[in-house]
């Protein structure tokens, strides 16, 4: 885990700026901490996650700490986020200046239903869920006049949209959809000067992370491979707030890797010791 010299003040980086938060769940979830920054920072938001969520989750602390109301909704429904961006600009008096996407779930996965014999209507569900849903929020605040010129929509992504890993499954296309479309909404909102990213994060140990069969191999392997480590969640939060701010203005359309290096990098010193002693020892 990296340290912070982060005054607990913060920079003011969002001082005056409005916006939603989709997807905190628990305090291990990227969007708490993304939620926590922007706080920090000076930002005020909307929380919101699906009402399923109410059962086991932890939302309305944060929400407490943060003096932020919270509306919840299913990211698939259209009347559910017209909802969201109706209560978002009154709770903020106008047009919002980010919306962060931290929504994810793989049904086969959670299911353990391997890849090549996936039930099409959960790899539909999860398609639907985990990336179409960026779509459905992006159109809903444009429908609802909600998106404030120069904004920041910002996504959650994984190295798993561009490299095969084999148990990350269908979640590597929802992953691959969700970068797509960050592309493409790209183009259009930037006639607006609304920029439109994503984070493709290092494996992190969160509640949607742990459903996958062999997270723990997958974060020690990409722990041993990036030079600088596993990036944490507060990192992860903390390089959210650049780009959600007025620093990262002409920043748009991109898959931004915050993963210690992982992404650049082959093979390492450490991985080829770890190599070299498993076949020494058969």
């Amino acid at each position: 885990m990296s340290d912070s010299t982060i005054p607990a003040e913060g920079f003011g980086l969002l001082r005056g700026k409005t916006g939603v938060i989709f997807g905190a769940l628990d305090e291990s979830s990227l969007a708490w901490h993304i939620a926590e920054a922007v706080h920090r920072e000076g930002g005020r938001f909307v929380l919101s996650n699906a009402p399923v969520t109410k059962r086991f989750g932890s939302l309305e602390g944060l929400a407490e700490r943060t003096s932020s109301p919270i509306v919840y909704a299913d990211a698939t429904s259209a009347d559910d986020l017209g909802a969201v961006f109706a209560a978002a600009t009154e709770h903020t008096d106008g047009p919002l200046d980010f919306v962060v996407h931290s929504i994810g779930m793989g049904i086969n996965v959670r299911k353990k239903r391997p890849y090549e014999d996936l039930n099409y209507d959960w790899y539909l569900k999860t398609l639907d869920i985990s990336a179409v849903s960026l779509h459905r929020v992006v159109r809903a605040a444009l429908d609802a006049g909600a998106l404030a010129d120069a904004g920041s929509v910002l996504a959650l992504s994984y190295i798993g949209a561009q490299r095969t890993f084999s148990e990350y499954s269908e979640m590597g296309d929802a992953k691959a959809l969700l970068e797509s479309i960050v592309r493409s909404f790209g183009y259009r909102l930037g006639q607006r000067g609304i920029r439109i990213n994503a984070v493709s994060q290092s494996p992190t140990r969160t509640t949607a992370g742990s459903g996958i069969k062999g997270f723990d191999a997958m974060f020690d392997f990409a722990e041993q491979i990036a030079p600088l480590g596993n990036a944490d969640a507060q990192s992860c939060a903390d390089y959210c707030v650049t780009l959600l701010s007025d620093l990262s203005r002409m920043v748009t359309m991109q898959t931004l890797y915050h993963d210690g290096g992982f992404s650049a990098m082959g093979i390492s010193d450490a991985t080829v010791e770890l190599l070299a002693g498993a076949l020494a020892s058969e």
